[in-house]
């Protein structure tokens, strides 16, 4: 769903006149969306086009349409970064670590939903018909625009924004952000300059990036991979891998980031976020980065 510079303010005023409705007890089958699916043998790279074609965050892989797993931008991400000598072409989506499907039903509640989301720090749910196989799935998108489009409570964004928000400079090297995202598991980071907030870098900006060609012919893999998961970088190190920093964050962050005030309705942010299809906004007060709301923020809400 994409909404319109034209008719953003019309769906406050539909909002205002809306019958007042118990969101947390909506079936999920009010909700449930199609997921975009591969199979076990699509490559590596099919996988990156179809995740960049659809603009979507993730595939179901399915096996005689039984769902068998899930393979993320991040986990794409990470494993071009892993791949070593091994031929990219040679990777299919079966030789992705399995991650555990997390399943619900129709019948399900939304709050259900949101409360299995917040204990498994998940952003899907997978729905299942009663012979097992795939009848959709629920995102965190589905949850905010429910709430945004059907809920009746009026909340500020500052009372559920994060205050402590993960940030970098322009000049960081992305493979130091890539290594923020990763230990902090976090999808984005801000990128701030002078207390403001200049752009955002996540992981779907390291998909179509140059960063893979480069590791493959400048990089050891295993330096690289050691480097990410170390919780500090020393000064005598930083000399040593100079040679693996030559793009920095100005060189794929998005810039010009769409913001919320602090002082602004929750619903006002969730139209942002689907309006420009995105999952989390930094938050500002006097144009000053006082924080970040994301849709997990508004999944949380829904499971209390």
């Amino acid at each position: 769903m994409i909404f319109s510079n034209d008719n953003v303010n019309d769906i406050f005023k539909k909002l205002s006149n809306s019958v007042v409705v118990n969101v947390k007890n909506l079936k999920l089958s009010e909700l449930i969306t199609k997921p975009i699916t591969v199979n076990p043998n699509t490559s590596l790279i099919k996988t990156r086009e179809t995740l960049l074609k659809h603009k979507v965050k993730r595939v179901i892989v399915i096996e005689k349409n039984i769902p068998v797993g899930v393979i993320t931008e991040k986990d794409i991400a990470k494993k071009i970064y892993g791949l070593g000598t091994k031929p990219i072409k040679s990777v299919k989506a079966k030789d992705f670590k399995p991650r555990k499907l997390f399943t619900l039903t129709r019948e399900d509640l939304v709050q259900d939903c949101a409360k299995l989301m917040k204990k498994h720090r998940i952003s899907l749910a997978v729905i299942l018909n009663k012979d097992k196989t795939l009848g959709g799935i629920v995102t965190k998108t589905n949850l905010a625009t429910v709430f945004l489009t059907k809920g009746s409570e009026s909340i500020t964004v500052s009372k559920i924004m994060k205050k402590d928000v993960i940030t970098a400079a322009p000049s960081d090297p992305i493979l130091q952000i890539e290594s923020l995202l990763i230990k902090n598991a976090i999808s984005r980071i801000i990128i701030k300059r002078n207390q403001k907030p200049v752009g955002i870098i996540t992981f779907r900006d390291f998909v179509p990036a140059k960063i893979p060609r480069w590791i493959a012919e400048s990089a050891d893999p295993t330096e690289v991979q050691e480097y990410k998961f170390k919780k500090g970088l020393e000064e005598i190190h930083s000399n040593q891998m100079s040679y693996l920093f030559p793009f920095h964050a100005t060189d794929i962050m998005a810039t010009k980031p769409i913001t919320i005030e602090a002082d602004k309705d929750v619903k006002n942010a969730i139209t942002r976020m689907i309006k420009y299809n995105i999952s989390g906004l930094p938050v500002v007060k006097n144009t000053k980065l006082v924080g970040i709301i994301t849709k997990s923020d508004i999944v949380n809400t829904l499971a209390n």
